[in-house]
Protein backbone atom coordinates (compact mmCIF):
# COMPACT_ATOMS: atom_id res chain seq x y z
CA UNK A 1 0.00 0.00 0.00
CA UNK A 2 1.62 3.53 -1.04
CA UNK A 3 0.34 6.91 0.77
CA UNK A 4 0.65 10.05 -0.78
CA UNK A 5 0.17 12.83 1.73
CA UNK A 6 -0.50 16.50 0.39
CA UNK A 7 1.00 19.05 2.39
CA UNK A 8 -1.29 22.41 3.62
CA UNK A 9 -3.63 23.93 5.54
CA UNK A 10 -7.35 23.32 5.89
CA UNK A 11 -9.99 26.21 5.31
CA UNK A 12 -10.99 28.38 2.44
CA UNK A 13 -8.56 31.35 3.42
CA UNK A 14 -5.87 29.12 2.58
CA UNK A 15 -6.92 26.76 -0.38
CA UNK A 16 -5.39 28.86 -3.32
CA UNK A 17 -2.19 29.86 -1.12
CA UNK A 18 1.86 28.28 -2.09
CA UNK A 19 1.89 26.01 1.04
CA UNK A 20 -1.67 24.28 -0.18
CA UNK A 21 0.08 22.98 -3.84
CA UNK A 22 0.58 19.88 -1.95
CA UNK A 23 -2.95 19.75 -1.37
CA UNK A 24 -4.02 20.21 -5.13
CA UNK A 25 -1.71 17.12 -5.99
CA UNK A 26 -3.95 15.38 -4.15
CA UNK A 27 -6.95 16.61 -5.18
CA UNK A 28 -6.02 15.92 -8.62
CA UNK A 29 -4.69 12.24 -7.73
CA UNK A 30 -8.33 11.37 -6.07
CA UNK A 31 -10.22 12.59 -8.81
CA UNK A 32 -8.22 10.56 -11.14
CA UNK A 33 -8.23 7.52 -9.69
CA UNK A 34 -11.71 7.94 -8.31
CA UNK A 35 -10.31 6.68 -4.58
CA UNK A 36 -13.31 6.63 -2.45
CA UNK A 37 -13.50 9.10 1.22
CA UNK A 38 -12.42 6.78 4.13
CA UNK A 39 -12.25 9.39 6.63
CA UNK A 40 -12.03 9.32 10.19
CA UNK A 41 -11.25 11.41 13.37
CA UNK A 42 -8.59 9.63 14.41
CA UNK A 43 -6.68 9.98 11.11
CA UNK A 44 -6.90 13.99 11.28
CA UNK A 45 -7.60 14.36 7.89
CA UNK A 46 -9.14 13.60 4.94
CA UNK A 47 -8.45 10.30 3.87
CA UNK A 48 -8.78 8.73 0.21
CA UNK A 49 -8.31 5.10 -0.93
CA UNK A 50 -7.80 2.52 -4.02
CA UNK A 51 -7.45 -0.67 -3.48
CA UNK A 52 -3.43 -0.14 -3.35
CA UNK A 53 -2.76 3.52 -2.72
CA UNK A 54 -4.16 6.29 0.00
CA UNK A 55 -3.89 9.87 -0.43
CA UNK A 56 -4.39 12.03 3.17
CA UNK A 57 -4.83 15.95 3.26
CA UNK A 58 -4.04 16.64 6.86
CA UNK A 59 -6.32 18.71 8.67
CA UNK A 60 -4.23 19.87 11.37
CA UNK A 61 -2.66 22.95 9.87
CA UNK A 62 0.80 22.54 8.58
CA UNK A 63 2.91 22.40 11.62
CA UNK A 64 1.46 19.45 12.99
CA UNK A 65 1.05 17.38 9.86
CA UNK A 66 2.64 14.47 11.62
CA UNK A 67 -0.06 14.11 13.96
CA UNK A 68 -2.15 13.03 10.83
CA UNK A 69 0.00 10.97 9.17
CA UNK A 70 1.53 8.79 11.91
CA UNK A 71 -1.74 7.19 12.66
CA UNK A 72 -2.60 6.72 9.04
CA UNK A 73 0.69 4.99 9.01
CA UNK A 74 0.61 2.89 12.14
CA UNK A 75 -3.20 1.70 10.95
CA UNK A 76 -2.68 0.46 7.63
CA UNK A 77 0.45 -0.99 8.45
CA UNK A 78 2.42 1.45 5.97
CA UNK A 79 6.54 1.28 5.33
CA UNK A 80 8.41 4.23 4.96
CA UNK A 81 9.43 3.39 1.62
CA UNK A 82 5.97 3.64 0.75
CA UNK A 83 5.44 7.01 2.07
CA UNK A 84 5.26 9.93 -0.41
CA UNK A 85 4.81 13.32 0.43
CA UNK A 86 4.21 15.97 -1.88
CA UNK A 87 5.02 19.58 -0.30
CA UNK A 88 5.64 23.39 -1.51
CA UNK A 89 9.57 24.25 -1.36
CA UNK A 90 10.72 27.78 -1.36
CA UNK A 91 14.25 26.78 -2.15
CA UNK A 92 12.91 25.79 -5.67
CA UNK A 93 12.53 28.48 -8.40
CA UNK A 94 8.90 28.29 -9.24
CA UNK A 95 7.77 25.13 -11.28
CA UNK A 96 10.63 23.69 -10.26
CA UNK A 97 10.28 19.85 -9.38
CA UNK A 98 11.94 17.61 -7.67
CA UNK A 99 12.50 14.29 -5.45
CA UNK A 100 14.54 13.06 -2.84
CA UNK A 101 14.09 10.32 -0.35
CA UNK A 102 14.99 11.71 3.13
CA UNK A 103 17.36 14.47 4.08
CA UNK A 104 16.51 18.12 5.91
CA UNK A 105 13.00 19.78 6.33
CA UNK A 106 14.51 23.08 5.07
CA UNK A 107 12.60 24.98 8.15
CA UNK A 108 9.35 23.67 6.45
CA UNK A 109 7.37 23.31 9.11
CA UNK A 110 4.86 20.61 7.48
CA UNK A 111 7.92 18.32 7.35
CA UNK A 112 9.61 19.17 10.19
CA UNK A 113 6.34 17.86 11.92
CA UNK A 114 6.51 14.39 10.41
CA UNK A 115 10.31 13.89 10.88
CA UNK A 116 9.89 13.96 14.72
CA UNK A 117 6.39 11.80 14.40
CA UNK A 118 7.73 9.05 11.92
CA UNK A 119 11.70 9.71 10.87
CA UNK A 120 12.84 11.45 7.99
CA UNK A 121 13.33 8.26 5.04
CA UNK A 122 10.20 9.04 2.97
CA UNK A 123 9.91 9.88 0.02
CA UNK A 124 9.51 13.69 -0.67
CA UNK A 125 7.99 15.33 -4.05
CA UNK A 126 9.45 18.88 -3.58
CA UNK A 127 7.72 21.60 -6.03
CA UNK A 128 9.11 24.88 -5.91
CA UNK A 129 7.23 28.09 -5.56
CA UNK A 130 9.97 30.60 -5.21
CA UNK A 131 10.86 33.15 -2.45
CA UNK A 132 10.40 36.32 -0.87
CA UNK A 133 13.27 38.72 -0.99
CA UNK A 134 13.77 38.41 2.56
CA UNK A 135 14.00 35.65 4.77
CA UNK A 136 11.70 37.87 7.54
CA UNK A 137 8.97 37.42 4.57
CA UNK A 138 8.87 33.63 3.95
CA UNK A 139 5.06 32.57 6.37
CA UNK A 140 3.80 35.84 4.92
CA UNK A 141 5.14 34.69 1.52
CA UNK A 142 3.99 30.92 1.46
CA UNK A 143 0.53 32.15 3.11
CA UNK A 144 -0.27 34.25 0.36
CA UNK A 145 -2.02 33.45 -3.22
CA UNK A 146 0.06 32.62 -6.17
CA UNK A 147 0.14 35.77 -8.44
CA UNK A 148 -1.79 36.07 -11.67
CA UNK A 149 1.07 34.92 -14.06
CA UNK A 150 1.86 31.60 -11.73
CA UNK A 151 -1.82 30.80 -11.99
CA UNK A 152 -1.32 30.35 -16.01
CA UNK A 153 1.27 27.60 -15.12
CA UNK A 154 -0.79 25.83 -11.65
CA UNK A 155 -2.77 23.38 -13.93
CA UNK A 156 0.49 21.88 -15.69
CA UNK A 157 2.27 21.88 -12.62
CA UNK A 158 0.17 19.87 -11.01
CA UNK A 159 -0.95 17.96 -13.87
CA UNK A 160 2.93 16.85 -14.57
CA UNK A 161 3.46 16.17 -10.52
CA UNK A 162 0.42 14.00 -10.86
CA UNK A 163 1.85 12.15 -13.70
CA UNK A 164 5.57 11.63 -11.19
CA UNK A 165 3.60 10.64 -8.66
CA UNK A 166 1.40 7.92 -10.81
CA UNK A 167 5.27 6.75 -12.27
CA UNK A 168 6.65 6.43 -8.19
CA UNK A 169 4.09 3.66 -7.75
CA UNK A 170 5.95 1.34 -10.19
CA UNK A 171 9.21 3.19 -11.18
CA UNK A 172 12.50 3.68 -9.47
CA UNK A 173 13.19 6.66 -8.16
CA UNK A 174 15.74 7.04 -10.26
CA UNK A 175 13.88 6.39 -13.34
CA UNK A 176 11.03 9.07 -11.93
CA UNK A 177 13.88 12.09 -11.33
CA UNK A 178 15.25 11.17 -14.97
CA UNK A 179 11.71 11.65 -16.84
CA UNK A 180 9.62 14.19 -14.19
CA UNK A 181 12.53 16.65 -12.94
CA UNK A 182 12.19 20.42 -13.77
CA UNK A 183 14.41 22.75 -13.36
CA UNK A 184 11.99 25.93 -13.65
CA UNK A 185 9.12 26.50 -15.26
CA UNK A 186 10.05 26.16 -18.98
CA UNK A 187 10.96 22.71 -18.45
CA UNK A 188 6.53 21.88 -18.58
CA UNK A 189 6.60 23.41 -22.35
CA UNK A 190 8.04 20.54 -23.57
Amino acid sequence: MTLFVGLGNPGSQYEETRHNIGFKVIDALVEEHGARDISKSAFYGALYRTASTLFLKPTTFMNLSGKSVLPVKQFFKIEMDDIIVIHDDIDLPFGAVRFKRGGGHGGHNGLKSIDSMIGKEYLRIRIGVGKPERKSQVADYVLHPFSDEEKLYLEKIIAHVTKAADALTHNTLDEVKSRYSLKSIEGLSR
